[in-house]
């Protein structure tokens, strides 16, 4: 997918649930919430996106540790969809 597909789906379905599942082409789903951390608008230019995992995600609203993210490619994805915490 291209960075402008996914921030139209952050924008519109995302801020509701805030938890997505991202479906890649050869991994399989991973449940999470993307984050904006300082680097944002860097990694979205380069379509890369920082991802809270769902087990993680009470810790990271405590926290804001960035440790508990991680980066994925956009164009890995195939789809998303919004998911239930």
């Amino acid at each position: 997918m291209d960075a402008e597909s996914i921030e139209k789906f952050l924008t519109t379905n995302a801020k509701r649930s805030g938890v997505v599942n991202i479906h890649f082409k050869d991994r399989s789903t991973v449940t999470g919430s993307f984050i904006s951390a300082r680097d944002y608008d860097e990694l979205k230019a380069k379509n890369f996106w920082r991802v809270v995992h769902s087990k993680n995600l009470q810790q990271w609203e405590r926290t804001r540790d960035i440790n508990l993210s991680r980066l994925f490619s956009g164009t890995g994805f195939t789809r998303l969809s919004a998911a239930t915490k």
